[in-house]
């Protein structure tokens, strides 16, 4: 075989594996795109004064989809975010920040146990679950988080601000060369806000 050939040949061997590469990304991507549609809404949260300290409650509602429940079989790693914010209004200016918290968890597939995990970022503390739709009642309830105490807001009317979020998070290397180019895995809901006279 001449040089010339076996080079022409090598081209085409290249064209038809990149074909097949982009053949096989396309078919993968009606599974997980747009994986997160669904309601995405912190649906109620208050606050209570416990001994100084303002708790929240709040209710929020996560999207489930078959393709979230496939790639969470499939190792992908999910992150749920609460963020919360304080706010002192002031009349003739912007209001002045006093608080900015999130509260980060993940839930993930554990194949041996045949169970869904939620993982606290910060503390590291564990809860199992026998399906994603457990895990995520779970995920939507937050109970007596405390976010504030009593001296830090010294009089006047204040905004308290809620957003929940859902992101990919870890992801396996067996989905990193289908979704490293999707947006479709990250949702922030629109903030939940009320006011607190103090």
């Amino acid at each position: 075989m001449l040089r010339g050939d076996a080079t022409r040949d090598g081209l085409i061997r290249g064209w038809l594996l990149t074909t097949t590469c982009v053949m096989a990304l396309a078919s993968w991507r009606p599974a997980y795109g747009d994986a997160l549609d669904g309601v995405l809404e912190v649906r109620s949260a208050y606050v209570n004064l416990d001994r100084g300290v303002f708790v929240l409650y709040a209710r929020i509602g996560y999207p489930m989809s078959p393709a979230i429940r496939r790639a969470l079989r499939d190792g992908l790693t999910l992150t749920f975010d609460l963020e919360v914010r304080v706010d002192r209004e002031r009349r003739f200016w912007f209001s002045m920040n006093i608080v900015d918290l999130t509260l980060r968890r993940e839930l993930s597939y554990h194949a041996v146990s045949d169970r869904y995990v939620v993982r606290n970022s910060k503390s590291g503390a564990q809860e199992n679950f026998a399906t994603p739709d457990e895990a995520l009642e779970y995920l939507g309830k937050v109970d007596a988080w405390p976010i504030v105490v009593e001296p830090q807001l010294d009089g006047g009317n204040y905004t308290i601000s809620v957003r929940a979020g859902v992101r990919r998070g870890h992801l396996p290397a067996s989905l990193r060369a289908i979704l490293f180019w999707t947006n479709d895995w990250a949702r922030v809901s629109e903030w939940y806000s009320w006011s607190l006279p103090v």
